[in-house]
């Protein structure tokens, strides 16, 4: 409950409760907050495998919160608009044996604004194609049919018009970008607007934590959606939710690469857990954002009281990654620590698909449940303590 204050005709009595959160109505779950960054409104991803950019870009917001410089709403179709059209010369760059797709990755956003800047969403909302919500599955298969003819190389070298072609389906989709626009007063092009945000991109780092690369060392992670190719730094499982604490604590939040396809994992529910027996959770159809009808895509008793958990060790979080029954599924942001009463951790998670659920947009997810299916995480360098910065050889 939150704190409350009755007030009386002979004065004030202030009841000072601790505050306690539960995932659901008539959950048993009890939750104290631990840790809490600041963040914008919950967005919604829609018809799209955009999460990479709504929880990159929320986390991107709640930096410039923790920075001082005020609560800002960027243009997720920004940044995805101008990544299609870096895929694009990749993909041709390899001759078409690179995924050329919907997906990315966290390092993605500060590749982008690096080169083309970056906007408020009141700038550029990325829907020019006569729909409210968003929707890419025409222009992606637009753009696919076009990259799977064009791979072939037909007139034996490249014109200089493929790209612009490229870039002309796309802006018939999500817009044309400004030049210059106005914001709050003043006139900015895309690239003044970052100057002045002044996020310094090469101060955030990608984590990662498994067995088959060298520890303390970067590695590129080896996942279809890292279609730019670039490197995560890998840690011990034992010292990977260590700093994930550490810098919630310090007033940081997390962006956060999972699967959800777990049975665990319910946005109904407003839950993320790993259950050491089966039977505690149900699944009722594959479509996790299922969450729109009446009883949500999970159920179970694992969802309404605390229930043992899976013991997460190094062995069987990499022989998940091998199999693949955990891959690169979904971005979030992770805002928040919190306790549940049995001395369980959770992390708060911001999600994309809308604010449908008891807690509206929002998941509280164990630490067990990041240990086993986080694929990675950005976070700022200074986040990271002393003695991990020296490990990575991190200014």
């Amino acid at each position: 409950m939150k704190r409350i204050a009755i007030i009386l005709s002979l004065g004030v009595v202030a009841l000072q409760a601790q505050d306690t959160l539960v995932n659901k109505p008539g959950s048993q779950y009890r939750f104290t907050k631990i840790a809490s960054a600041e963040a914008t409104s919950v967005q919604d991803q829609c018809r799209t495998s955009t999460c990479w950019s709504f929880s990159s870009l929320s986390f991107f917001e709640s930096e410039l919160i923790r920075r001082g410089k005020g609560k800002h709403n960027l243009s997720e179709m920004f940044i995805v608009r101008n990544a299609y059209i870096e895929k694009a010369i990749n993909y041709i760059r390899m001759n078409g044996k690179i995924n050329f797709d919907q997906g990315g990755e966290f390092h993605d956003i500060p590749l982008v604004i690096k080169k083309y800047g970056i906007v408020p969403e009141e700038v550029y909302k990325g829907t020019n194609y006569g729909e409210e919500k968003h929707n890419h599955n025409e222009m992606v298969a637009l753009l696919q049919g076009m990259m799977d003819k064009l791979k072939d190389n037909p007139q034996g070298t490249f014109t200089t018009s493929w790209l612009a072609a490229v870039e002309g389906v796309v802006d018939a989709y999500l817009g044309k970008i400004p030049e210059k626009f106005t914001y709050q007063g003043k006139e900015y092009t895309p690239k003044s607007f970052a100057a002045f945000l002044d996020l310094k991109m090469d101060d955030y780092v990608m984590v990662t934590s498994f067995t088959h690369h060298d520890m303390y060392k970067p590695f590129v992670i080896e996942v279809a959606d890292n279609w730019s190719m670039q490197s995560a730094y890998n840690i011990p499982l034992d010292e990977f939710n260590g700093m994930m604490n550490h810098a919630l604590t310090k007033g940081y939040s997390i962006a956060w690469a999972a699967d959800v396809s777990e049975k665990g994992f319910s946005y109904y529910d407003g839950l993320g857990i790993v259950p050491a027996e089966d039977s505690m959770v149900k699944q009722k159809s594959k479509d996790n954002k299922g969450y729109n009808d009446a009883g949500g895509a999970r159920s179970g008793v694992g969802f309404t009281r605390p229930i043992t958990e899976k013991t997460i060790t190094p062995e069987n979080r990499q022989e998940a990654f091998d199999k693949q029954t955990t891959t690169d599924d979904h971005g979030m942001h992770i805002t928040g620590l919190l306790r549940e009463k049995n001395g369980t951790y959770y992390y708060v998670v911001k999600n994309s698909w809308g604010s449908l659920n008891y807690l509206q947009g929002y998941l509280y997810v164990s630490e067990n449940y990041t240990k086993y299916k986080t694929i990675s995480i950005m976070v700022h360098k200074d986040a990271l303590d002393k003695k991990m910065k020296e490990k990575l050889d991190i200014d």
